[in-house]
């Protein structure tokens, strides 16, 4: 079955970085899109960043640009976000997630809290 599970969140002060990654199974990874979401507290969960399967080509929220950088390792099956310059309006669970036959799949989470 389609598992996907995040990892490397944390607390981070203003200005720092941290590196989340999603290791997946279950399904042939290397020819999906896969997509990072976050949701902060009391908001609506929103597209983080999205990187396709053939060209790891990316899209970035207008938010995030500059300062976030998505990839994949397709050999390891796990999709990374790589975040540097960290503000406090990131503070939010961030979930990966996967469109596979219709049907979406998500990851548990992984809470990234900046603060000082």
């Amino acid at each position: 079955q389609v598992q996907l599970v995040e990892s490397g969140g944390g607390l981070v002060q203003p200005g720092g970085s941290l590196r989340l990654s999603c290791a997946a199974s279950g399904f042939t990874f290397s020819t999906y899109v896969m997509s990072w979401y976050r949701q902060a507290p009391g908001k609506e969960r929103e597209l983080v960043a999205g990187i396709t399967s053939a060209s790891g080509s990316a899209n970035y929220q207008d938010s995030v640009k500059g300062r976030f950088t998505i990839s994949r390792d397709n050999a390891k099956n796990t999709v990374y976000l790589q975040m540097n310059g960290l503000k406090p309006e990131d503070t939010a669970v961030y979930y990966c997630k996967l469109r596979l036959r219709g049907r979406e799949y998500w990851g548990q989470g992984t809470q990234v809290t900046v603060s000082s």
